[in-house]
């Protein structure tokens, strides 16, 4: 019986040894309540479709103003405008119509597969790409276009943009300001407010006179030269109100006013050409402590060959 009770305490210690005893609910560490609900976010933005660039479909105001931009570089007249791009398309079977013309938003991830394709087949093409990795396909005769324009795509993303053309045969890189321009106006959303007017120099408002302020320019308007008013005639006339109310002025303090508001403006002048200044002398600085990249000998033979093939 000893040696059966000793057998069987042996026994259950290393039954118990083998088992991990989870803590009770009491033992774990309290959390707050904003703990609690930032765990649960988090929990649900796991299940979340993400915004990646093979999801970003093309505003139609800004693949417009990408395909009059075409128009420019190669004759659409006639030409049918192909867009293969889109929730199961299979670009490499579509059947592309005699001298039609690829202007369209591809997956990026797979931008340079498809930029081989359209050069080993000749397809002509422009295509939208991701700016910072835009020189894809270096191995293909094309031309990279860089607008520096961020474009907000339909699914929200917003995605500095880049674009890769066969249709420039002489141009290897062109920073194009004329797209990123057609690119930006295409974007603006028209003002919800209502349109301005200026002011008479005899009228101010708080609002005005805070431009003054603004770029330290001194104005003191005495009490005999000004008088209260709720409200200007010429606005009401326009169905408009004088927001605030303001004060009416004397010639006097109103040629004082317009004044003050020329030395303002001179001001601001003065402050933007400051800011830029300051803000080249940094750029330089942040140059000089850059680490300075020198030519190997190979790359210093590459441009050599680049020279001789210029002056051809």
């Amino acid at each position: 019986m000893e040696g059966l009770s000793a057998y069987g305490t042996e026994k259950q210690l290393t039954l118990f040894d083998e088992i991990k005893v989870k803590p009770k609910a009491q033992d774990a560490p309290s959390r707050s309540r904003g703990e609690v609900f930032e765990d649960y976010d988090g929990f649900v933005d796991k299940f979340k479709a993400k915004l990646t660039t093979d999801d970003c479909y093309t505003p139609a105001p800004v693949y417009d103003a990408v395909l009059n931009f075409v128009g420019k570089l190669t004759n659409l007249e006639g030409r049918p405008i192909v867009r293969p791009f889109y929730p199961g398309g299979d670009f490499v079977n579509y059947e592309y119509p005699e001298g039609c013309v690829v202007v369209d938003n591809p997956p990026f991830s797979i931008l340079s597969k498809i930029v081989r394709f359209y050069s080993a087949h000749s397809v002509p093409f422009f295509l939208f790409g991701p700016a910072l990795t835009l020189f894809t396909a270096p191995d293909c005769d094309v031309t990279y276009i860089i607008a520096d324009t961020d474009i907000v795509y339909d699914n929200g993303a917003v995605v500095r943009t880049g674009f890769v053309t066969n249709l420039c045969p002489d141009i290897r890189i062109w920073c194009c300001p004329e797209l990123k321009e057609a690119i930006s106006k295409a974007q603006e959303t028209p003002s919800k407010q209502k349109r301005g007017f200026v002011y008479p120099d005899n009228i101010v408002t708080a609002a005005t006179l805070g431009k003054l302020a603004a770029h330290q320019t001194e104005l003191i308007i005495r009490k005999k030269d000004c008088q209260y008013i709720a409200d200007s005639d010429s606005a009401k006339a326009q169905g408009r109100s004088l927001f605030g109310g303001g004060f009416i002025l004397s010639d006097r303090a109103a040629a004082e006013r317009a004044a003050a508001e020329r030395a303002a403006a001179e001001r601001a002048a003065a402050e933007r050409a400051a800011a830029e200044r300051a803000a080249a002398e940094r750029a330089a600085a942040e140059r000089k402590k850059a680490s300075l990249l020198n030519l190997s000998p190979k790359e210093r033979r590459l441009i050599e060959h680049l020279n001789k093939q210029s002056e051809k």
